[in-house]
């Protein structure tokens, strides 16, 4: 099994909205993580899993689209608690709406939301 791994870091802000979770439940900032994991039994006509350049497009342009911004805000979000666990399914349904997956096993997302916590999707 070939596996292909991106990473980017980006800065966007939520809070939860779930009862009594302290600071949780004020506005604040996360630097993100997020690593895209890519798995599959074969290689393409070029010896490419998939198109890095491909992946890198994608992952950059939803990076574009949460940096900086409130979870809270976003339409993929409204009636969610904007936790790591409903961004990494959220980010990773995106992604693999942008990529050509047909050769692809699994699709993984791991957000981290500082240096001891991430949660990560599997499509």
């Amino acid at each position: 099994m070939y596996e292909l791994m991106v990473r980017r870091d980006f800065v966007a802000q939520h809070y939860l909205t779930v009862p009594d979770c302290g600071p949780e439940n004020e506005w604040h900032s996360h630097h993100f993580d997020v690593e895209v994991a890519l798995k599959g039994d074969e290689l393409n006509e070029h010896g490419y899993l998939v198109d890095i350049v491909e992946v890198e497009g994608a992952l950059e342009a939803l990076v574009d689209r949460y940096e900086d911004a409130t979870l809270n805000d976003l339409p993929e979000f409204e009636g969610l608690n904007p936790s790591i666990e409903h961004f990494s399914r959220i980010f990773c349904t995106a992604l693999t709406e942008q990529l050509n997956t047909a050769q692809l096993e699994t699709v993984t997302v791991k957000i981290w939301e500082d240096d001891t916590a991430w949660a990560s999707y599997t499509a």
